[in-house]
Parts: C-alpha cells; structure tokens; sequence
C-alpha cells in the first residue's frame, strides 16, 4: 500500500471516530429534555435518537461541501490530506476532554477550528479562506441567540394559550408531543453533524488527488450516517444530566418548546447549507424557553460554564491542531 493510500485509511479511520464520538457527546442534544421530562426512557430514546439521526444524515450534503470547500481550498494544499489528519486528533481529543468532564461543547467548532489550526500550521494564513472561515463563524455564532429567542418566544406563547390549563393534563400532552420533537430533534442533528465528517473526508479526498470535486461519494455518506448512529446508540450520560437538568428544571411544556425551536433552527441552517452547533443551539434554546418561565429559573452558573468553554474551544482546537500537524510532519514528511 503507498503512502497516500495508508494516509487515506487513516484519514477514514479518524473522521469515522470522530463521527462516533460525536454521536455519543451530542447524544444528549437530541434527547436530554425527553429523557428529563420522563417522555421517553433513556433506552427508547436513545434507539429513536439513533434511527433518526442515521435518516437525517442521509438526507443532505450541502453542509458537507461547506466544510470541505469554505475554509480552505484543498486542491491548494500541497500536505492537505496531513492536514486532515491533524485536524482530526486535535478535534477527537478535545471532544473526549469535554466529555468526560461532562461539558457540552461544541464538535463543530472543535472541527472547523482543528481545521484552521492545522491549515495554518501547514501553509501559513494565507492559505485560510477568511471569507469563507467568517462566513461559518457567523452561522456559529448567531444561531445560538437565534434559538434563545426562539425559544423564549415559543416558551412565552405556550405560556399565554394554556394559562387557563389543567397543569397535569397538559404535561401528559406534552409528554406525548415530546416523542415527535424528539424525532424531529434527533432527524435535524443528522442533517447537520454528520454532513461535517462528509465534509472532511472529501476535503481529504480531494486534497490526496483521489476526485476532483467536492461531490460526496455515497460511500461515505454511508460510513458516516452508520458511524453517527452508532456513537448515538451508546448515549453520554454525563451530558444529558448537564443539558437535561442543570441549565432549567425542565417540565414536558419547557422540553417541547426547547426541542421544537431548536430543530427548527437546525434544519433551517441544514436548508442554507450552514454548519451550526447542535450543542449551542439547544442549550440556547433551553436557556430561552427558562427565561421565558422566569430569569432565574436558568441555571446562570452552569451556563457560563458553558459559554467559557465554547469561547476556548476554537483557538484551543487551533492550537491542538497545529501541535499536532508538527507532530505529522515529524513521522511521515
């Protein structure tokens, strides 16, 4: 086997994983209101989180040609496919830190900033397309505050329609709308997620002069909707526990208006082609749907835990990435 092609395999090998760790530490954006709430038992939601979550991602690539074309040009990269690689490590540890911890940062940024990092690492600033770098940023960082408002709006209209409500009797209806919006949840979080790891793989593709074109090969479609569902089966339960009940004591009105906004918001990037942050946007739309209830209902504590750490992951994964390129370099260059 030439180098190349070990390269690729170990390419493969990496996104793949990242794809299943992804399934697992994201595992909780997708169920974490329904399991709190008592709609769903960890097991049925996790097996619904897992099927949707493999449907979703077979549905779409337009994310995927964003990652793998807007922050920089493969087919100008003279080590792209090294780069893909140090990327990946940078972007799995961080993951794996995260998550054990019990944060829920964001895959995404850890992703695209491994990918920068890297790409600077490798060829210098000038080989990063800040346009299109800024252009994702954007998406990144707007659509949480869009899910807040989102949330708080939806939350706030629940709130005036059934004010009037037996309380026991619409949480037994919301409970069983919850089932949906989870579905919808878990459908939308493959939209988006997966397509990154499509993305990354053919920036690799290209970068290693095996296609042309930034065109998803249903292979990898395949691989990674599979490797998603997977990493989904296993769950991370640290994680729920954080989304499910330390941001808001959630009831089955508050996890229906959480699950629906932010699903919404999801796909509606998927629809544009914009990668988003799944674990920004639901936690926004659960600190909305808090707010909406009272201001300190929201957990303001755990919240900025989280906000510090999405603000760090971007230039830690960058720094990660380009440690790690070094690293490449020193082995096979």
């Amino acid at each position: 086997m030439s180098e190349i092609n070990l390269i690729l395999v170990i390419v493969v090998a990496l996104a793949l994983s990242f794809d299943f760790i992804n399934g697992f530490h994201d595992t909780a954006n997708s169920i974490a209101t329904s399991v709190s709430t008592k709609a769903l038992t960890p097991r049925a939601a996790i097996v619904l989180a897992a099927c949707m979550n493999l449907l979703g991602a077979l549905s779409f690539t337009g994310v995927a040609k964003t990652i793998g074309g807007q922050i920089a040009d493969p087919l100008q990269l003279e080590h792209g496919i090294y780069i893909v690689v140090a990327a990946l490590v940078a972007a799995i540890a961080w993951n794996l830190i995260t998550w054990y911890y019990g944060i829920p940062s964001s895959s995404s940024h850890a992703l695209i900033g491994s990918l920068t990092g890297a790409v600077i690492a490798s060829a210098g600033h000038n080989a990063v397309n800040f346009g299109g770098f800024i252009t994702v940023l954007s998406a990144l960082l707007f659509s949480p505050l869009i899910a807040f408002t989102v949330g708080y709006i939806i939350m706030s209209l629940i709130r005036f329609i059934f004010k009037n409500g037996h309380h026991a009797k619409l949480n037994r209806r919301f409970r069983l709308l919850q089932v949906l919006t989870a579905a919808f949840q878990s459908f939308s979080h493959g939209t988006n997620d997966a397509q990154k790891t499509m993305g990354i793989i053919t920036f690799a593709l290209v970068a290693g002069g095996f296609q042309t074109t930034l065109d998803v090969p249903f292979w990898v479609k395949l691989v990674c909707a599979v490797a998603m569902a997977l990493g989904t089966s296993v769950g991370g339960w640290k994680i729920i526990k954080t989304v499910g009940s330390r941001i808001i004591k959630l009831e089955p009105a508050n996890g229906f208006a959480a699950d629906l906004s932010s699903a919404m918001i999801i796909i509606l990037a998927t629809l544009i082609k914009m990668p988003v942050s799944t674990t920004h946007v639901i936690s926004s739309s659960i600190m909305g749907v808090g707010s909406a209830k009272h201001f300190n209902s929201v957990r303001w504590d755990t919240a900025e835990r989280m906000v510090i750490t999405w603000v760090i992951t971007l230039p830690v994964t960058a720094l990660l990435a380009g440690l790690a390129y070094r690293a490449v370099a020193v082995v096979f260059l």
